[in-house]
């Protein structure tokens, strides 16, 4: 009789965990709706390589769509080489100063761009595809990584990598939504769109301080890194979730401001301030 009991008790703990964990599409929803909670829950299990993989996957097919979608449209297409230009004309510019090359020299290589430019057309999206796709795993690894640095010996957190992979990775479910909506604004206002901030919609000059500031006042930016916050202070076994967010968005912030005085300062990185 005890036999009994106890086998039934088995299948009763087996069907509590069963009922317990999360399937991908309830994580993925969580995400939108009840982060906190979400993550919790995924916390109570082993990380699983398709809680990063897929959200990351699917970003990337959105970014390469989004990508094909803008070159596709002329108006689009002609603001993004013209910013594409302004800044090789900057990095130029600096050269000439510098005495490294004459002007006729940066006149003549800006318009041999410029008409590689217009005459590749299409065929430049099979390199930028094939871009995105390694840029972007290879800043997942990179970004992931220095995270889980960050809060496993200065926060002092307690987790695997995997965590950290998987408290990174969900997110990029709302990053897919942004790129999406920033599709949708980029063919209404006829121009290129990397984020949704007031700089954005104002029109401001990110190269310029008040407009790099303003980048910043993009929700869904925000959204993206407070929920990044939540989901390392579960995935890592801590109560203190506001220390965990202002952490990641002191971080963003932090390299935020970085990437733009080293933008400013050195025209040759002005990518970064992108």
């Amino acid at each position: 009789m005890s036999e009994l009991n106890d086998d039934n008790l088995k299948e009763d703990e087996l069907l509590d965990e069963e009922e317990f964990e999360l399937n991908h599409s309830d994580k993925m929803v969580g995400v939108f709706s009840e982060p906190t909670t979400t993550f919790e829950k995924i916390a109570q299990m082993p990380a699983k390589t398709i809680d990063w993989i897929v959200p990351l996957l699917v970003f990337i097919v959105v970014l390469s769509l989004s990508t094909f979608i803008m070159q596709s449209n002329p108006e689009i297409k002609f603001s993004m080489m013209e910013k594409q230009l302004e800044s090789i004309e900057k990095n130029f510019s600096e050269a000439v100063n510098s005495g490294r090359m004459t002007q006729e020299q940066a006149d003549a290589q800006i318009e041999t761009i410029r008409e590689r430019m217009e005459e590749g057309g299409m065929a430049m999206l099979i390199p930028q595809i094939v871009g995105i796709v390694i840029f972007t795993f290879i800043v997942f690894f990179v970004i992931s990584g220095f995270y889980f640095a960050v809060v496993k010996f200065g926060i002092k957190g307690e987790g695997p990598y995997s965590n950290a992979m998987v408290a990174y990775g969900l997110p990029f479910y709302i990053a897919s939504v942004q790129v999406i909506l920033q599709v949708i604004v980029a063919m209404l206002m006829g121009k290129m769109v990397t984020d949704l901030s007031i700089t954005t919609f104002a029109g401001l000059d990110k190269t310029e301080i008040l407009g790099f500031l303003l980048s910043k006042l993009d929700v869904f930016s925000i959204w993206f890194y407070v929920v990044v916050g939540i989901a390392f202070a579960k995935m890592f076994k801590s109560e203190n979730t506001k220390k965990y967010v202002g952490t990641i968005l002191g971080l963003w912030i932090g390299f935020s401001l970085l990437f733009y005085f080293l933008s400013t300062a050195i025209p040759f990185l002005s990518f970064l301030n992108q």
